[in-house]
């Protein structure tokens, strides 16, 4: 193990207007993932909060705010409520496959229609076909896109309908990225039904979890990650289930943030 994965050096953005919650300013801590030992270190910094963006491994480490918490879902415990598994029943006739991390002009094709239906006026819109290669094929890490298809027909394959970027931990999948048809062609809980199918791809390698990123309380584009039960976050005492009751409640400033500062680790 060598003493740039045990010590990396880690950096602060500058502040920059929250995509989460309205007159809020956000900033990341960020350090490289490079080297023979890019996937061990991602494991490590994904254990306590962070998440990788190409070759970066980053977290929120806002002034004043500690709205971003890490979930993560328990694989094997989880348990899909009636309308979970009427979804997962309904899109059965999907045909999934785990494909190397290599960008195709029908990836970003749909990318491009995802974006231009969720998202229209965010900074992703502005990415252009080598962006998204970037996106997908820059990891140092053990990474697959995860199709998602229509039926094949006489041997040719059906219509992409979504995709995850996603990585494998040594712990569990984290999804980095999901996109798929939100248009007025849309399967009904699609992007619900590709969560669910990593949390069972997950159970069946015999990984403990799925990272599903960051809970923002108060924004209601987050609040979909309640829904996957038990579902772990991580405060100032490690990773504990969320419970109804703690679902609303504000945590605390996260320990890391503390640590690299004493540390002298932050630049």
């Amino acid at each position: 193990m060598t003493a740039q994965f045990r010590f990396p050096r880690f950096f602060v953005t500058s502040p920059s207007p929250c995509p989460y919650l309205p007159g809020r300013q956000e900033r990341k801590v960020f350090t490289e993932l490079n080297g023979p030992h890019a996937g061990e270190l991602n494991d490590a910094l994904g254990r306590i909060g962070f998440r990788r963006s190409q070759s970066v491994a980053y977290r929120p480490s806002c002034a004043g705010c500690s709205a971003c918490v890490s979930v993560r879902v328990v694989a094997a415990d989880f348990k899909p409520n009636a309308s979970q598994r009427k979804l997962l029943k309904r899109n059965a006739d999907l045909e999934v496959t785990a494909c190397n991390p290599w960008a195709t002009e029908e990836q970003f094709a749909l990318l491009r229609r995802y974006l231009s239906a969720r998202h229209p006026s965010g900074g992703m819109t502005m990415m252009d076909d080598g962006d998204y290669a970037d996106m997908v094929e820059q990891s140092p890490v053990n990474s697959v896109v995860v199709e998602y298809r229509e039926p094949s027909t006489n041997g040719r394959p059906g219509r992409l309908v979504g995709a995850c970027l996603t990585d494998q931990q040594a712990d569990g999948l984290s999804m980095i990225y999901s996109f798929f048809i939100a248009d007025e062609e849309a399967r009904p809980g699609l992007g619900n039904f590709i969560i669910m199918d990593h949390i069972l791809r997950a159970r069946a390698a015999g990984l403990a979890y799925v990272y599903l990123g960051y809970w923002v309380k108060g924004s209601a584009r987050m609040a979909y990650k309640t829904r996957y039960r038990p579902l772990e976050v991580l405060g100032p005492n490690g990773w504990t289930l969320l419970t109804d009751e703690s679902a609303s409640y504000s945590p605390p400033v996260h320990p890391v943030e503390h640590a690299l500062a004493l540390s002298g680790e932050l630049a």
